[in-house]
């Protein structure tokens, strides 16, 4: 059973949970650990092109596909033939295989390869390697990676690193600075930002610079604002909203700025699959406010065609604050490693 993602993780003050996160610490190092010891154990593999990581150094929630997409855009758009390579968690194929939106479903490859899959080229492959090969035997000049930063399988010519900018009250990207369970980190902070090239600081769209404290700890690495930017209003009318995304508040928060009538918002674990209980229930909550149901691109994808007819998606894409300069640095990087 999945459950919902631990508000407190991200709440800077470790008082917080105290008990909770101390009992859990000792498995943070475990893991941490772990991910340290296959990586420096791993010899990455050359696929033949280019590979672009797209990463982040916590368990989710700092919109990391979107700028895995918006990447596979720019670089096609400067005449790079560019395609995605994602593990394709959730679903149920191993790969490599290109993932075609008008054939497979969220079950088969995933929700988040069908979003990248939109706009490009996409496979989906459990052995990184091999998808990568599979890509470049079609054609692929360069691979963006979909959460790469802790898989050492693949020789990567470019390593970012996206962190959520959120820092408004007592949000903090890294939480107390714990390793998961204990946190939300998937490795220790300096250990991960070694093995980044840049960072992606993903900005709420009613925020209008990144705070300073944020942007210290990157040190010298090149650091690039980007937004997540609405491709259009919300739905008219009073809306309950709900989504399965690692930080659900922050799709309550956005529908909010945006100005959406929002009279109700139910969070699900990441990457839920809907159940007929589900859409239930909140098809009831509608009806008790005489409104319309909204949620995020990735859990509209994940739904039945029949349950997407009755329910709103809200697309959201990464713009970065100066695109050309993103772009030259991924092309001059690419260029530099021929």
């Amino acid at each position: 059973m999945k459950l919902n993602t631990p508000r407190w993780w991200y709440i800077r003050d470790s008082s917080h949970a105290r008990v909770t996160r101390t009992v859990l610490k000792p498995l943070g190092w475990i893991w941490a650990g772990v991910t340290a010891s296959k990586i420096a154990k791993t010899t990455p593999v050359d696929p033949g092109c280019a590979v672009i990581s797209v990463g982040n150094l916590t368990v989710g929630g700092s919109g990391k596909t979107p700028v895995a997409r918006e990447t596979l855009r720019l670089l096609r758009a400067t005449g790079v033939e560019a395609h995605g390579l994602s593990r394709g968690y959730g679903g149920g194929l191993e790969g490599p295989v290109q993932v075609d939106p008008a054939v497979h479903t969220a079950a088969d490859v995933g929700d988040e390869p069908l979003m990248l899959a939109q706009n490009a080229p996409v496979w989906i492959s459990r052995d990184r390697i091999a998808g990568a090969r599979a890509a470049v035997a079609d054609g692929a000049q360069a691979v963006v990676l979909d959460d790469g930063h802790q898989n050492p399988a693949l020789k990567k010519t470019v390593s970012l690193i996206v962190v959520d900018g959120e820092t408004r009250g007592d949000e903090w990207p890294f939480g107390d600075g714990s390793v998961f369970p204990s946190g939300p980190k998937r490795e220790p902070l300096k250990a991960g930002l070694a093995r980044a090239d840049a960072v992606v600081v993903m900005l709420p769209t009613d925020v209008d610079a990144a705070d300073p404290e944020l942007l210290e700890l990157f040190g010298d690495l090149p650091v690039f604002i980007a937004r997540l930017t609405p491709e259009g209003p919300p739905p008219s009318g009073p809306q309950v909203g709900f989504a399965g995304i690692a930080k659900p508040w922050k799709v309550e928060r956005s529908l909010k700025a945006a100005g959406c009538d929002l009279v109700d918002f139910v969070p699900f674990p990441d990457h839920a699959a809907y159940s007929a209980e589900n859409m239930r229930f909140l098809e009831d909550r509608a009806a008790v406010y005489g409104a319309g149901l909204v949620t995020t691109e990735k859990d509209w994808v994940r739904l039945t065609p029949d349950q997407r007819a009755r329910v709103a998606a809200w697309p959201v894409v990464a713009r970065f604050e100066d695109q050309a300069a993103f772009a030259d640095f991924l092309t001059g990087r690419i260029q530099s490693a021929r």
